[in-house]
């Protein structure tokens, strides 16, 4: 039984693949189209307060960043639900609840 992830990344595969698009689909490509898409997420919040942001444009561009970083993990052969936990695991270590709580301190700061 696939998961909800391995699902979205044979669409994402399968909608790459009928367009004849893997050939401009590496690593540095879609980490720049990943970064450009981030931006453009930016873009919704500029001059504006969290609130003022229009929400379906939000949802639009933060789609369009998860799209590419799935597919950015998908070029590299990673699980993404593994890097997701071992990316919090570690997160854990450097940013312990006693220490981190109600701080937005950098890890290297807390005391």
């Amino acid at each position: 039984m696939s998961s909800p992830i391995d699902e979205l990344l044979e669409q994402l595969r399968q909608f790459r693949d009928e367009r004849d698009w893997e050939q401009f689909h590496n690593a540095k490509d879609l980490a720049l189209a990943l970064s450009i898409e981030a931006a453009e997420l930016n873009e919704q919040f500029l001059w504006k307060t969290a609130e003022q942001a229009n929400p379906d444009k939000v949802r639009e561009e933060l789609a369009d960043v998860l799209l590419y970083a799935f597919q950015l993990a998908d070029k590299y052969g990673w699980d993404i639900a593994e890097l997701m936990r071992e990316k919090l695991a570690r997160n854990a270590e450097k940013y312990p609840a006693d220490k981190a709580k109600g701080s937005a301190t950098k890890y290297d700061q807390l005391s």
